[in-house]
């Protein structure tokens, strides 16, 4: 049995997420953390929110209410919507949590015992209008590497370019709007990021199996220009875990915070010494440190690619800059972007269909089932009503939920609802059960190399298996002239019922639970061995008819949502 670490990037606490979001992090997590528990794995699936920083302050002050009520409401509104769409958290933590105050406070004294951290007296942008310094993401502007009118202070969302808000075009203010911004002068910490730049280089060129699009990324920011920058850690800000070093006050630096994408990653830690806290007899250590057990975890990170700087460079540098035994990465899962009918998918732009939205309208696995299966792994990918509409009709109605129906029904109006005891399988059946066989094999593969468009072409194409052997079989014919013919194979369609339900379960695991509940069975153990697999269900065995497992979109339905959504979220 292995051992498991899996995190998704944390999402901002400002506001409901978006599918681009969810199919760029916390879905593909979920599928990989639900693949490993079924095949019998030690897991331990970590998500939470990020609650600094001016994502959240922006937010509150919108919404009218303090920040820490405003985070404590929206991190329950995140965590149930995680839990409708079936995100199988082990916990899901809060940054803002006394753990991470106190981890990242630890992390800073460390970084500056090390040698790691300076003080930096600069310029930073200062608005009369707000009466207040503005921290990178309070500053909008163009881009001055790709011409995006609404790129940030600290990053342009278009072309992930890494910015200083002084970088920008005709910069305003995120908060009034105000042009009228001047430089003054403040006192910040850096982390000296150069230092560690060797030490990264080769821990990355270490990493041969990552995927091209992680390791083009960090090696761009390595080596791009003047190469690895060293990167402010602390920000004017009221919200935020208070700069200190350690558990001592830092001179020179009351009143300041530490910025939101140093403390964030650090979470991930934290969210495990939340997860042990919570309940006696767990242990968070042996996860996270490999002095006391971590060095045989298998640790895996899911995020877009706008995350993976921070991922590869900035958080590696934190952990292996302080020295201590932490439990690096093993191996970053990042994703392209997913775009909304020819343009961008935007929380702070409310542009696209939202987590909330999408349930009202359909089930999760109907959105997890169509997220996934498109998932932007090699390129960005699209969302267009149309092809939404088509590829859920086909492959869940027209194949899984097809088979499940008319095997049930026709067993149940010739043979009531039991497994047929009659007849043994012929060379078809055989046939079938090979064909299964190796293409179980080859989803194993796909899925545990975290290649999720793969993983869902190969079980889309064991659920078609199992139509083309109906149809050639034909049972409701063969029932006329050999009826013991008919309840062999009604008994193998049975059983793959219940194959399906255990190889479905990570991509769409409500309609799992509703065809074991069918097939009246609590074995949901791996195929390991496939023919063992599909004589699960003993003659005699009882079943009830599920209902329709999928009903399909109509043309009506596709207009109205594509008509819905064609604005913008206010």
């Amino acid at each position: 049995m292995a051992r498991h670490l899996i995190t998704s990037a944390i999402p901002y606490i400002n506001g409901i997420k978006h599918l681009g979001n969810l199919v760029g992090s916390q879905l593909p997590a979920d599928l990989f953390a639900r693949f490993q528990r079924a095949r019998g794995h030690e897991v331990l699936f970590l998500c939470a929110t990020d609650e600094h920083g001016t994502p959240a302050e922006l937010a509150a002050a919108k919404a009218g209410k303090p920040v820490a009520e405003y985070c404590a409401e929206m991190h329950a509104v995140q965590a149930r919507i995680a839990e409708g769409f079936g995100l199988s958290f082990d916990h899901f933590g809060r940054s803002s949590s006394p753990q991470n105050h106190a981890l990242t406070q630890h992390f800073a004294g460390v970084l500056a015992d090390k040698g790691l951290i300076k003080e930096v007296s600069e310029t930073q942008i200062y608005s009369k209008a707000d009466g207040r310094f503005l921290p990178d993401r309070y500053i909008e502007g163009t881009c001055p590497n790709c011409g995006f009118e609404d790129a940030r202070g600290d990053q342009c969302d278009n072309c992930t370019k890494q910015l200083d808000p002084t970088d920008l075009i005709n910069p305003r203010s995120s908060v009034s709007g105000a042009t009228d911004l001047e430089e003054r002068a403040t006192k910040h910490l850096y982390l000296k990021q150069s230092n560690m730049r060797g030490e990264l280089q080769t821990w990355i060129n270490s990493k041969t199996d990552w995927p091209v699009l992680t390791t083009s990324i960090a090696n761009k920011w390595l080596n791009d220009g003047d190469g690895l920058q060293d990167r402010g850690i602390t920000r004017d800000l009221d919200w935020g875990i208070p700069v200190k070093r350690g558990a001592e006050d830092w001179p020179g630096m009351e009143g300041k915070v530490f910025y939101v994408w140093f403390d964030a990653p650090i979470e991930y830690i934290a969210c495990a010494q939340e997860w042990a806290d919570a309940a006696t007899g767990r242990d968070w250590a042996r996860w996270w440190r490999t002095d006391k057990g971590a060095s045989d975890v298998r640790y895996t990170q899911f995020m877009g690619k706008d995350n993976v700087p921070f991922h590869t460079l900035s958080f590696p540098a934190t952990l292996l800059g302080s020295g201590e035994p932490w439990k690096l990465v093993d191996y970053i899962k990042s994703f392209n972007y997913l775009n909304y009918e020819g343009g961008q998918f935007s929380t702070s732009r409310g542009r696209g269909v939202f987590m909330d939205q999408a349930l009202e309208i359909l089930p999760a696995d109907v959105w997890r089932w169509w997220l996934l299966s498109h998932a932007p792994e090699s390129s960005d990918a699209e969302f267009t009503w149309e092809n939404f509409q088509a590829a859920v009709n086909k492959d869940l109605s027209d194949v899984l939920g097809n088979f499940v129906s008319r095997v049930t029904k026709f067993c149940r109006s010739k043979f009531g609802e039991t497994v047929p005891e009659a007849g043994t399988y012929g060379p078809d059946e055989e046939a079938l059960i090979a064909e299964l066989t190796t293409r179980i094999r080859a989803y194993e593969q796909h899925m545990d190399a975290m290649e999720v468009r793969k993983s869902a072409a190969e079980l889309r194409a064991i659920w078609a298996a199992g139509n083309e052997y109906l149809q050639e079989a034909a049972p409701w014919s063969v029932f006329k002239q050999d009826p013991d013919r008919a309840a062999a194979q009604i008994r193998l369609a049975l059983n793959l019922i219940r194959l399906y339900a255990v190889l479905s379960a990570p991509f769409i695991p409500t309609t799992a639970a509703k065809l074991f509940t069918a097939m009246n069975t609590l074995d949901t153990r791996w195929p390991e061995d496939v023919a063992e697999a599909l004589a699960s269900l003993e003659a005699g065995h009882g079943f009830s008819v599920p209902d329709n497992l999928f009903t399909k979109i109509s043309d009506e339905e596709r207009e109205d949502w594509a008509a819905r959504f064609s604005g913008i979220r206010t």
